[in-house]
Formats: C-alpha cells, structure tokens, sequence
C-alpha cells in the first residue's frame, strides 16, 4: 500500500495576478474554471498545460510556471477559447501577452524554434503590413537550420513558386501605413 504524499504548498500572489491583469486588460480573477476553454481549444494535444490551468497559475500568480510552459507559444491565437469564454476573458490575447513578458524577461522557451517562428512571422508584418511568406519562410530557415537547411528546403520551395503558391514578391496591401504605426507605437514589445 502506498502512502498518498502531501501536496506541496501554494501561497498565491495577488501582486502577481494583478500586473498580469494590467499588462492584458484581462480580469483573470473572473475564471470561475469551467473548462470551456481548453474543451474548445483544437490545439489542446500539443499543449502541456490546459488553458483553465493555466488561467489558474495566473489567479494563483505563479507567472513564472506560465511563462515556462510551451502552452503559450503552441496557443494558435485563433479565438476560441475568447469565444467560449462565460465571463469575456480574452485568453487569446492573455496568452499573446504572456508571449511578450517572455521575451521581455528573457525566459527560455521549451521549444528553441516556436519563439523564432514568432519573431520572424512579425518582423514580416511590419516590414509590409501582412505576412510575405516566402521571405519569412526564408528568414526562419535561415535562422533555425542555416544555409544548408534553405539549400534543403529549396526544391520544394520551387515546386510552391512554379505552381503559384509563393509569391516572389511581396504585395502591397492598404493599410501598410497604420500596420507600421502599430509597430512604432508598440516598440519591440512581443519580439525575442
């Protein structure tokens, strides 16, 4: 028979929560833990910490938990979570905000490539107001495998151009003014 063990001992930080609270506008004291969240995430599978657990961390203040877990940078901000949400938390954008303040901290992401990927899919927005795939498919090759993973990865880049899939150059959409405004306003908020 085992001895069940004594559960370590939690002692929740309201500070915590609450720069939390002011740095995403989002009141994570609202969470009540219904789950609806992580029963409507589709990305749940690649997660290591749910989504209510991971408000939960929030609430209690452990910050540092959350900003270690790979869940903030598998989240795929695609809203539905927000959505579900009884209590209108954006925990798309809570998630976004823990990307930013793990930047901003330095902290280690488990996976090396997700805070790459990241950084390089925004550069591209702000360079032309929306996402130039071949360039940041480039980029991120670059940055992740070298020359040799791009000279890899060159055949089926072929393929994609020659079937219309890529564009060579970037197009220039409306609004690229205020998508660069944004990233001024903003500075390298997000960027690691």
């Amino acid at each position: 028979m085992t001895v069940a063990q004594k559960p370590s001992e939690i002692t929740p930080s309201p500070s915590l929560r609450r720069q939390i609270e002011e740095l995403s506008g989002q009141t994570v004291a609202a969470c009540f833990q219904c789950q609806k969240c992580t029963n409507g995430c589709p990305v749940t599978f690649a997660m290591d910490i749910m989504p209510h657990h991971l408000i939960r961390l929030l609430h209690l203040g452990m910050v540092e938990q959350a900003l270690n877990s790979a869940t903030i940078w598998v989240c795929a901000s695609c809203e539905t979570c927000t959505t579900r949400c009884p209590n209108n938390i954006d925990i798309a954008h809570l998630m976004d905000t823990l990307r930013q303040l793990s930047c901003q901290k330095g902290t280690k992401a488990p996976h090396r490539n997700v805070p790459i990927f990241h950084s390089t899919f925004l550069a591209s927005i702000e360079r032309h107001g929306r996402l130039h795939e071949l360039e940041m498919a480039a980029r991120y090759t670059l940055k992740t495998s070298g020359v040799a993973g791009l000279l890899k990865q060159a055949k089926q880049g072929l393929t994609m151009f020659s079937k219309g899939k890529l564009k060579l150059l970037p197009s220039s959409p409306r609004g690229k003014k205020q998508v660069k405004d944004i990233f001024r306003r903003t500075g390298d908020r997000g960027r690691c």
